[in-house]
């Protein structure tokens, strides 16, 4: 996966049930520290930790970040 396929997968967690939503975050977090984006894996980890708290807010945030960074690199 890279850098195009993240972005195109974290774009896509605004609609889905709340396991769907998991499974993707799980997905792109696993691909940034595959591509050795460590921080930004960190970054979709407190995504979901905010997920599962209800925190959209935070959770978009950090989502929000990690896409435009990736828009950065590549």
């Amino acid at each position: 996966m890279d850098e195009s396929n993240l972005i195109a997968l974290l774009n896509s967690l605004s609609v889905g049930e709340m396991d769907s939503l998991q499974t993707k975050l799980q997905e792109a977090e696993q691909g940034c520290r595959d591509l050795g984006h460590v921080e930004l894996g960190d970054r979709l980890g407190d995504a979901r930790e905010a997920l599962e708290k209800c925190d959209t807010r935070t959770f978009r945030k950090q989502v929000e970040t990690v896409v435009s960074r990736l828009g950065h690199l590549r």
